[in-house]
């Protein structure tokens, strides 16, 4: 086999690749035996078809096209190996001859790895916010436990801010019932958004028994996005009583037996989670110090391909939450035109990391073993909510294991020059990382072996790299409701 590349720009190449007939013979064999196996030829037996015979049945041609399914992929992975190109997307294929006596010539472009010259990424530096937990934090976090413990009760007044309903909802679009938009005996905290728009100025003011129409637009089915009218109907109004704040509560509502021992768990708590949120803007905050220092090409195809998986994503968690995107635009202050930017701003800045991180885990000879494979699909099952066993056959059967391994070895990467990177908070503290545990805490100094048995860094941005599932971290909300549980 021959092959030639052709550089058509910094991330994109075309290989034209020569396969000799003597290459070829054994994937033409192979071919007429699977066709034998396929056709019934009056006086020969299934799967003992002479070639001669199958010529005239079915055609030279469509053993040759047989022949080139199979032998095509292995030498376009020949080709590449022996041009040291590393694909980042399905090439483009052209068959462009095949002959008897001379053999399969083919064309191949492709999207491929750029070569990136690595600047310097020992000491970058870096600034983050600091580590602050205010008494409005706190006091959030203690009010939403005792919302927890609050009771209902009904009341004879008409509906307001934070009051609980039992409504019906029905939609109409001229006059008839939109199927599917319509609800009965639902309970909804009024100001709590999410639902309809105007629903909450629809629900103040109205008292049990009685009923408003709106006008709305719906977020799901045929009719989304078009104005109906949506008649609501209140059958109860219910006010939230919450429980006395004083050491009885915290008794009740924790292991604790006063609330001042509660409030300093519960500021504990908080100042984990906003560390464990410093650490991840710290690790942003290098890689984008290193991202200032080097020019990365870009291939245009992966770009669009992510921009539109993002956009997608985007759209369907809106749906999910009930909210359109001209709402969540004038929520979030942003024109069409600026979250489209954004967004293509952060979609290249995620694909450059990834090409960086993957120079510098080739160049710092990085390895995955079997153990740091193993670890990292149980936290991705655990992170998506899936079986552990069905995450992993799910990976095995369509072949994601290489984009696994690409993770850990990003996430080893990052955690190289994050090492040696210097990071301080506005206030000029040094931001530790080295020693920050899972739960947010300050452990004691790891030894060389427990270091090295490390994969990928805690809470290292999937966003960089290139995980499927972007984890959240929920310790700071869920702070306050773990004691109650305790």
């Amino acid at each position: 086999m021959k092959s030639a590349v052709e550089t058509l720009s910094p991330t994109r190449a075309k290989l034209t690749v020569e396969v000799p007939f003597e290459e070829l013979k054994p994937s033409l064999d192979a071919a007429y035996k699977q066709i034998a196996k396929q056709i019934n030829v009056p006086g020969f037996r299934r799967g003992k078809v002479p070639p001669q015979v199958i010529d005239r049945q079915v055609g030279r041609g469509a053993v040759l096209n047989e022949a080139i399914q199979q032998v095509l992929p292995q030498k376009y992975a020949e080709a590449l190996q022996e041009n040291s190109l590393e694909p980042l997307a399905q090439p483009e294929v052209e068959v462009t001859k095949i002959d008897d006596d001379e053999g399969l010539e083919f064309t191949a472009e492709v999207d491929v790895k750029p070569e990136i010259e690595l600047p310097d990424y020992e000491g970058l530096e870096a600034q983050v916010d600091d580590v602050e937990v205010t008494d409005a934090d706190v006091e959030e976090q203690v009010q939403a436990l005792r919302e927890r413990f609050g009771t209902l009760k009904d009341v004879e007044r008409p509906a307001q801010d934070g009051d609980f309903v039992v409504i019906d909802l029905v939609a109409t679009k001229d006059g008839e019932p939109v199927e599917g938009a319509e609800v009965s005996g639902m309970s909804y905290q009024v100001g709590k958004g999410g639902m309809l728009e105007g629903l909450d100025e629809a629900l103040t003011g109205l008292s049990a028994g009685e009923e408003k129409t709106f006008t709305s637009q719906l977020v799901g089915g045929d009719l989304v996005g078009q104005d109906v009218d949506v008649l609501v109907k209140v059958s109860q109004v219910q006010e939230q009583e919450l429980p006395e704040y004083d050491d009885d509560f915290a008794q009740l509502a924790s292991e604790f037996d006063t609330v001042a021992e509660l409030e300093a768990d519960v500021r504990e708590r908080l100042g984990n989670g906003k560390r464990l949120e410093q650490a991840a803007a710290a690790r942003d905050a290098v890689l984008e110090a290193l991202l200032d220092k080097v020019e990365v090409p870009l291939p245009e195809g992966i770009v669009t391909e992510e921009l539109n998986a993002r956009r997608q994503n985007i759209e369907q968690q809106l749906a999910f939450a009930g909210i359109t995107m001209e709402k969540y635009l004038e929520d979030e202050k942003q024109t069409i035109e600026e979250f489209e930017a954004d967004l293509d701003r952060r979609v290249r800045d995620s694909v450059a990391a990834q090409l960086i991180l993957d120079t510098i885990a080739k160049k710092e000879e990085f390895g995955v073993d079997q153990q740091e494979l193993s670890s990292h699909m149980m936290r991705r099952a655990q992170q998506s909510g899936q079986d552990p066993q069905e995450f992993v056959n799910h990976m095995f059967e369509h072949n994601h294991v290489p984009e696994l391994v690409a993770e850990i070895l990003r996430g080893k990467a990052l955690a190289k020059i994050v090492e040696s990177a210097t990071v301080t908070d506005k206030s000029g503290n040094a931001v530790e990382l080295e020693n920050l545990q899972p739960d947010g805490t300050i452990g004691e100094p790891a030894d060389e072996s427990a270091e090295a048995a490390e994969d990928v860094p805690v809470n290292a941005p999937a966003e960089l790299l290139g995980e499927a599932e972007e984890p959240t971290e929920e310790s700071t909300e869920e702070s306050a409701e773990e004691k109650p549980e305790a």
